[in-house]
């Protein structure tokens, strides 16, 4: 074969392509002399094009079979060899076709003579909606040049196809190379809250212009000048420059580099751009490949590096564009942001003032951008399967931070249901803000104190807002992920000082830093573990490296200074490690003592209850800590032996089940026996039904998110306490799996405001 087998052939396919678009004609004929003119250019004895119309892949255009099959043969999706490359999105390149498991024979095709199939899927925004194909009489294996030059092909049909430059031919209307029918995804609600507006994807296409290339040695150039910037940014990044990226620690952003000058990604690109594509669309199909790789893999740590791969992508793609960043684009006021993933500081970038919500592919409810969502109060929704393939820039959307859905293209219906149920909420944020000033009191006159779970600065904002009445967990590590180095001494204890003097006289409950697991610094060696969440994080870090805890400790007494300070363990197992912990809090006194310090006017240290094996143990704690408090996140995670963030088991087992609140009671006794403050911290806090279970047990102090408060001070308003255990008590012996209806038929027939 000639032509493909070299950079010019290739350029010279894309050529002729161009000179096909431009003629004009009807749209059937261009595309019966674009599969001529491939056949031709490749000495392939076929050449076909099948679109996804419904269920079928469709016969488009085909030279080499019958002319009476176009629009003739449909395959059912999964059906015969083009269903096989349409499913895999990978290309498929055979030698004897008819002979392959998956081979469907079509005798209206005439095609009995052909040996060879290589197709390649027609892809765009990750949608496959067709397939390009060429088959040989003779059996042979497609070379990797010829392979490419298809696939370059595919990518420049696609964007034809998605651009409406076919826009008449028959039947493609119903071909959906760009996302446009109404559309429901139903993922998991992370952060709550309603939301109307227009899709702003956080890793935006490209303005790819032309996909052909009028000057291979300019395109190059521009290639050449955006590689040099975007390496020459992350070795910025790497040395401490200004600019910060999205927390991640400085051995992710030396891979990063590692990746961005792999001579192999470079030459991949400049292949693209020497065959006759543009820079834009050189790396876009690049891109395509990561992507599709990214989504075959099932090793966590092959998907880790196919993103790392796709990250790159899009900073290059940017650097073409002439972005700074990924958040300089234009905004609308409306903007919903689409991701598959984000970090913690890349949507602290953004700003709640510029964001209506959040859409995620992946993510975790109880990861940091859900926990900075909550704090800035937008609403977010994760776990939507096929987001990125399904939405477009600037489509309308309605996101539902409360049933965890994202409408796509909603009919206008459904845009004015939702419009009613968001001035609802308003109602009951009204009503709820009535009672910010309104103590958490039961009917039978039992006070629960009602805390905020904070972690930014803002935060403290709305303690006022929600009427809590203080801090119940400052969670210290956020700070630590936004920043590329170490944050100084004086940097940990403005934030701090800052959070207390926002607090005033309400306390303020200080954790240090939970660090490991997926919190992986800069600053703190890390090596890749098996089960992370069982592994060296937390206050085992702080124990083994207590340099490092300590330094946090001094700025918190530092920052207390007349005051009260508050400071509690997270992940502590054993007792021994408590004290251990403990001592390091006064050798820190003793320093501050020694060097004319001021000193905090009282200091109370206690323990995050989040392991099993501390949850035996609280009589031991009499005497040695100040209070407890209950990390359900955590401490069901481990009761239940199923990973938080594992969609699959995460939310398989109940806190509502007998056997879960047998333990949280047992935890209970066992404090109020030994002396010890207890609260509950968690999101299951902020939520009214569980907050009903927890204060039947006997609990009085709940630490949630902001957006808990007022249900939840409804909730206690309307409550007798004394009803509640008694009917928890008959609960508990129950052998179900969970008591959660039966505790909404009872809060239900007390009239409980839920």
């Amino acid at each position: 074969m000639a032509g493909p087998s070299s950079i010019g052939g290739s350029r010279i396919l894309l050529r002729k392509l161009r000179e096909i678009m431009e003629t004009g004609g009807e749209a059937q004929q261009r595309l019966d002399r674009l599969v001529a003119m491939v056949a031709s250019t490749m000495v392939a004895d076929v050449c076909s094009i099948y679109l996804t119309r419904g269920v079928f892949h469709e016969l488009f255009a085909s030279q080499g079979l019958d002319p009476a099959a176009v629009h003739r043969t449909r395959l059912k999706q999964g059906e015969g060899l083009v269903g096989l490359v349409a499913e895999t999105a990978q290309p498929l390149n055979i030698a004897d076709a008819p002979h392959h498991e998956r081979f469907s024979y079509r005798p209206e095709t005439g095609e009995d003579p052909y040996m060879s199939f290589l197709g390649v899927p027609i892809v765009r925004s990750e949608r496959t909606f067709g397939v390009l194909v060429v088959q040989n009489r003779v059996s042979r294996v497609y070379g990797e040049d010829e392979v490419e030059a298809l696939q370059t092909i595919a990518m420049v049909l696609a964007e034809m196809v998605a651009s409406g430059a076919f826009g008449d031919l028959s039947g493609l209307s119903e071909v959906e190379a760009r996302a446009s029918r109404p559309e429901l995804l139903v993922g998991k609600a992370f952060s709550d809250g309603l939301a109307i507006g227009v899709a702003v994807l956080h890793e935006p296409h490209a303005p790819l212009g032309r996909v052909i290339a009028d000057d291979p040695v300019r395109e190059e150039q521009r290639l050449d000048a955006a590689l040099a910037k975007v390496r020459q940014s992350l070795a910025d990044m790497i040395e401490g420059d200004p600019g910060r990226i999205s927390g991640v620690s400085r051995d992710v952003l030396e891979t990063f580099l590692m990746l961005a000058n792999d001579p192999s990604w470079e030459v991949k690109l400049k292949h693209g751009v020497r065959a006759g594509l543009s820079a834009d669309a050189a790396v876009e199909r690049v891109r395509g490949e990561h992507r599709a790789k990214f989504n075959a893999a099932r090793d966590h740590y092959i998907r880790e590096r196919m993103h790392d791969l796709e990250d790159l992508d899009n900073r290059l793609l940017r650097a073409l564009a002439g972005v700074d960043g990924a958040t300089s684009q234009a905004m609308p006021e409306n903007a919903i942001l689409i991701a598959r993933e984000l970090g913690p500081a890349e949507l602290l970038d953004y700003g709640a003032e510029r964001l209506k919500g959040v859409a995620l592919e992946e993510g975790a409810n109880t990861g940091h951008a859900a926990i900075v969502a909550r704090a800035l109060g937008v609403p977010m929704v994760g776990l939507l399967p096929g987001l990125l393939s399904r939405v477009e820039a600037g489509d309308p959307v309605v996101l539902d931070g409360e049933r965890g859905e994202l409408r796509l293209r909603p009919e206008e219906q459904i845009v004015s249901a939702y419009r009613q149920r968001i001035s609802l909420r308003s109602a009951r944020a009204a009503e709820f803000a009535r009672l910010k000033d309104t103590p958490a009191v039961t009917k039978d006159g039992a006070r629960v104190a009602l805390l905020l779970n904070a972690g930014l600065a803002l935060d403290v904002h709305h303690l006022d807002e929600a009427g809590a009445e203080g801090i119940g967990l400052f969670r210290t590590e956020f700070q630590f992920m936004v920043s590329e180095t170490l944050p100084r001494l004086d940097s940990q204890t403005l934030l701090y000082r800052d959070v207390l003097e926002s607090a005033g006289e309400r306390p303020v409950t200080f954790r240090t830093l939970d660090l490991g697991g997926d919190k992986v610094l800069p600053y703190v060696a890390a090596e890749r573990e098996e089960n992370p969440a069982l592994g060296w994080r937390a206050v085992r870090i702080g124990l083994d490296r207590p340099a490092l805890l300590r330094y946090q400790l001094r700025a918190l007494i530092n920052a207390a200074a007349g005051r009260r300070l508050r400071v509690m363990f997270p992940l502590v197992t054993t007792v021994a490690e408590f004290d251990a912990a403990r001592e390091l809090v006064d050798r820190e006194l003793d320093w501050c003592r020694r060097h004319g310090r001021e000193l905090p006017s009282g200091i109370e240290v206690g323990v995050m209850v989040e392991a099993p094996a501390l949850a035996w143990s609280i009589p031991d704690l009499q005497g040695r800590a100040d209070f407890i408090s209950i990390g359900t996140n955590d401490l069901m995670q481990y009761f239940f032996a199923a990973d938080r963030g594992n969609q699959r088991v995460s939310d398989r087992y109940d806190i509502l089940s007998p056997p879960a609140l047998r333990f949280l009671k047992r935890i209970h006794d066992d404090a109020e026996a030994a002396g010890l403050q207890v609260s509950i911290c968690g999101e299951a806090a902020g939520r009214p039904l569980e907050a009903l279970a927890f204060t039947a047990l006997g609990y009085r102090r709940l630490s949630m998110p902001a957006s808990g408060v007022g249900p939840v001070k409804r909730l206690i308003l309307s409550l007798e306490v004394n009803k509640a255990a008694e009917a928890m008590e008959r609960l508990l012996r129950t052998r179900a799996a969970s008591v959660r209806a039966e505790l909404t038929a009872f809060a239900a027939e007390q009239g409980y405001e839920l």
